[in-house]
């Protein structure tokens, strides 16, 4: 049997997790990972979700930085801390000074002093703020602009980032002091310096937060930075009033076990959950075929771009795949020059397909704006005899955003589509792990505009499968390096737990239908038999079973037609989790979120024999490479009644199973 190495099996590489320091600035705490300022509380509320310095090249890249001499003097109220980071890309070479402190008294600063290498266009250089949105959704804030003081309160569902002269418009203008009004009476202060700063809904692309950036947009961009321009910037935050009778050893909380609350039945089914097509072309394999017909994916997603001369083929392999897996197919219509002609040689195409919905786009907009009316319009028109009854619908192949910011006339449509995924601004765990949130959210936003229209979430993928954001065309990559959109952790157990907690936010939203990654290969739930085409960078072995594989094994074993549970996590970027019902049976799956172990809560459950299969560093080997094995390894439990206690271990996921 091949072994994976604990952190290939943790997250798709041999890498230790990034070093973090927990702080405090008086009464504040917060923590220091990879030059980012993360997590600042008074007590259990947190105030500032992430401080960090952004650099972004002339299609909007981040350019990670090299970091060096860093040096921390802390104590057990205040800190100081000073590194340098060096960033290169193309011809893009900047280089800058941090230094971070925090006061006995509460106040943490931040300043960048910078100077450029060599002359470089970029779209960003400097901090960006992230505001929790769990805290800060609904809560009065005040600005300080140029124009004098602007005050109202940030959205609960999410609000849209429209467009002014051809640029993004911020919420309100751009401002140099911010305050938000919290819950429990705190006001959090932020004072800026050496630029003027805005805010937008990072809703929009799924990211928990809302951000306060800096520069203007109305400014345009890309700029031009010449070689020796110098930086500066600077964040101060201040929160007021504090308690006069806080201090850092008031703050301290015991450490309790984290409780995934299984509550009352919502009022609607599971949604259907079905896979996308494999995008590297080869045949699925009979053993490929036989796994996936375990997943009873519910359909498969196959796009035809009508300017590929191949699509007629491209649609011959969809159908062939969605026959053996046993499945229907969602139909992508990606039309081109000739939108009449390419649906008329569709048609007669289609007649006896297994057909789930077609979602109708054309290439000049699907990854930028919604679908235009006349599109569906002709879909329907052309396609109704060959597939009656099959819904036909559009939306975007972009981000949830392009919906947002100009709703379309959905009136005559039997769907709306959008992606999702978690990594438009930052590729960090932790980041993708505060994505999950608000995907709930998008489902929301969206039927507060469309009512009762089905919403079909098509797809979610880990990495954007295109740079929506390019002004240019995108260099390849390097000889030996992964292509933009293949994330290494698609085969490791953070997949899995990411995907569960998407799920879980999917569901409670709402969600009708949801496409999960591909089939087989490097953005899939299988390893191809042939393998990796690099297996120096994305370290999966020839026919091997994703992690993330078991968690649609999960929900095919209980049946996709269960009643759905509310599941509340008291510490959601911790763990995460769902539960269903089908007749007697309740399932569960939970997973951790941490790359150490905690123990959970999982209840109320009803008293009854149970099974408890555990995916995690020990048995993921097993599962990767003998599932009939690992699928016997379930634990026998017999409940009680009430809570159980159960200790996951890094990135773990567990399935519970009861015949109540």
């Amino acid at each position: 049997m091949d072994e994976l190495t604990r952190y290939e099996t943790w997250y798709g590489r041999e890498e230790l997790p990034p070093d973090c320091w927990a702080l405090r600035a008086g009464p504040l705490t917060l923590e220091f990972e990879s030059g980012d300022v993360r997590y600042v509380r008074f007590g259990q509320v947190e105030l500032v979700r992430r401080v960090y310095v952004a650099i972004r090249d002339h299609n909007w890249n981040t350019i990670r930085g090299r970091m060096s001499n860093l040096c921390i003097d802390a104590d057990e109220d205040h800190f100081t801390i000073t590194f340098d980071s060096d960033h290169e890309a193309g011809d893009l070479r900047f280089g800058w000074r941090a230094t971070i402190t925090g006061s006995s008294d509460g106040v943490i600063s931040y300043a960048m002093d910078g100077v450029a290498g060599s002359a470089f266009r970029y779209c960003r250089i400097g901090f960006c703020v992230l505001h929790p949105i769990r805290e800060c959704a609904g809560r009065p804030y005040v600005a300080q602009t140029s124009d004098g003081p602007v005050a109202g309160e940030l959205p609960l569902l999410i609000d849209p980032q429209l467009m002014e002269n051809g640029l993004e418009k911020p919420m309100f203008p751009s401002f140099s002091d911010l305050t938000i009004r919290m819950e429990d009476g705190l006001e959090t202060r932020f004072e800026f310096a050496g630029d003027l700063f805005e805010m937008e809904d990072q809703r929009n692309w799924t990211d928990g937060s809302f951000k306060t950036y800096c520069t203007p947009i109305a400014l345009g961009y890309p700029f031009v930075a010449e070689k020796g321009a110098a930086f500066h910037q600077d964040v101060t935050l201040r929160v007021t009033p504090l308690p006069a009778t806080a201090s850092a050893a008031g703050l301290d909380v015991a450490e309790e076990p984290v409780r995934l609350l299984i509550g009352e039945p919502l009022d609607y089914g599971l949604p259907d959950v079905g896979l996308g097509m494999a995008s590297h072309g080869e045949t699925l394999s009979d053993r490929e075929v036989a796994l996936l017909r375990r997943l009873r994916p519910a359909h498969l997603r196959a796009e035809l771009h009508f300017r590929d001369a191949q699509w007629v083929q491209a649609l011959k392999d969809a159908i062939a795949s969605a026959h053996r897996i046993g499945t229907r197919l969602e139909l992508a219509l990606f039309l081109d020059n000739d939108p009449e002609a390419e649906v008329a040689a569709l048609r007669e195409r289609l007649v006896g397909a297994p057909m789930a919905r077609v979602l109708a786009f054309h290439e000049s907009e699907a990854g930028l704006a919604a679908t235009s009316p006349q599109w569906v319009a002709l879909a329907r028109a052309t396609l109704g005899e060959a597939i009656p009854g099959i819904a036909i619908g559009g939306g975007t192949n972009g981000n949830f955003a392009e919906v947002n910011r100009a709703w379309p006339d959905t009136a005559d449509w039997d769907l709306l589509s959008f992606t999702i995924n978690p990594q438009v601004h930052a590729t960090d765990e932790r980041s993708l792990i505060e994505a999950l949130e608000p995907q709930e959210t998008t489902i929301q936003t969206a039927r507060a505009q469309c009512g009762d229209l089905p919403i079909c979430v098509s797809s979610v993928t880990l990495k954007p499968p295109f740079n929506q954001a390019a002004t240019e065309e995108e260099a390849p990559p390097d000889p030996g390096e992964l292509p933009p959109e293949v994330d290494p952790r698609q085969m490791s157990l953070f997949a899995a737990a990411w995907t569960v907690g998407s799920l879980r936010a999917l569901i409670s939203g709402g969600a009708n239908s949801v496409t999960y990654y591909e089939t087989t290969g490097w953005r899939g739930l299988l390893e191809t038999e042939r393998g990796s085409p690099l297996p120096n960078r994305f370290r999966s072995k020839p026919g091997m079973v994703f992690p993330v594989y078991y968690v649609f094994a999960a929900l095919a074993r209980c049946g996709g037609d269960g009643l759905a549970l509310r599941t509340i996590s008291d510490e959601p970027l911790a763990l995460q989790g769902f539960a269903w019902r089908r007749g007697q049976r309740l399932c569960v799956l939970a997973a951790n979120l941490l790359p150490s172990v905690q123990s959970v809560r999982l209840g109320p459950l009803p008293a009854g024999p149970a099974t408890l299969l555990r995916l995690n560093e020990s048995t993921a080997s097993v599962a990767a490479f003998e599932p009939e094995r690992f699928n016997r390894m379930r634990e026998a439990w017999e409940l009680a009644g009430g809570e159980i206690e159960v200790v996951l271990g890094p990135y773990e996921t567990v399935f519970l199973e009861i015949e109540g």
